[in-house]
C-alpha cells in the first residue's frame, strides 16, 4: 500500500491527552519533538501531512505552521457543534484536492470522535493509549508509543521505511 496522505488528530496522539492550565488560565499543550520531525520528513518525502481536531486551538494552529503541515481543519468531528464537518468529511474534502482515494491515506486517532475515519482509512493507526473501541477497529495498527511520546514518529518512520523499497 502506498501512503499519499498522512494525518493526524492532536489530543492522544499529538499530545499526551494532559490539558494544562497556567495560574493564569492559558491552556498550555505539551508536543514531541520526534513527531515533529516524523511529519517533516514525510512531507520532506513528498507526503502532505495535516491535522484534524474537534478544537478550535490557537495552540494547534502554531504548531501547524511551525511543522508548515499542509492540512489544518480545527473545529472538525466536534460533538459539541453538530454543524461542523466530521473527521471523515473533512479527510475526504482533502482526498478530492490531492486527487486521491482515502486507500492511500494513514490516520492517526485515539478516542470515538475519530472511528469513521479510522475505518475508512487504507492504513489506520492509534496509539497504545487509545480508546477500546479505536483498538478494536479491524486493521487498526495499534503502535508501541505512546501519543504525545513520539507515536507519530513510530508510523512516520515505518512509512518511510516501506515506501524507500518500492
Amino acid at each position: 500500500m502506498i501512503i499519499k496522505l498522512f494525518l493526524t488528530d492532536v489530543d492522544g496522539c499529538l499530545t499526551d491527552t494532559g490539558m494544562y492550565y497556567s495560574a493564569n488560565g492559558e491552556e498550555m499543550k505539551r508536543f514531541c519533538v520526534y513527531d515533529g520531525m516524523g511529519m517533516v520528513l514525510l512531507r520532506q518525502a513528498g507526503i502532505p501531512c495535516g491535522i484534524l481536531t474537534s478544537e478550535q486551538s490557537l495552540i494547534v494552529n502554531a504548531r501547524a505552521e511551525k511543522l508548515k503541515l499542509d492540512f489544518l481543519y480545527l473545529g472538525v468531528g466536534s460533538k459539541v457543534n453538530p454543524k461542523c464537518l466530521t473527521k471523515l468529511e473533512a479527510a475526504q474534502e482533502i482526498c478530492v484536492k490531492l486527487g486521491i482515494g482515502l486507500e492511500n491515506v494513514c490516520y492517526v486517532g485515539d478516542d470515538v470522535n475519530d472511528i469513521d475515519l479510522l475505518s475508512a482509512v487504507g492504513y489506520p493507526c492509534c496509539p497504545p493509549n487509545a480508546r477500546p473501541e479505536v483498538k478494536a477497529i479491524k486493521g487498526i495498527k495499534v503502535l508501541k508509543t505512546p501519543g504525545g511520546q513520539g507515536a507519530i514518529r513510530e508510523i512516520a518512520d515505518e512509512i518511510l521505511k516501506v515506501q524507500s523499497k518500492k
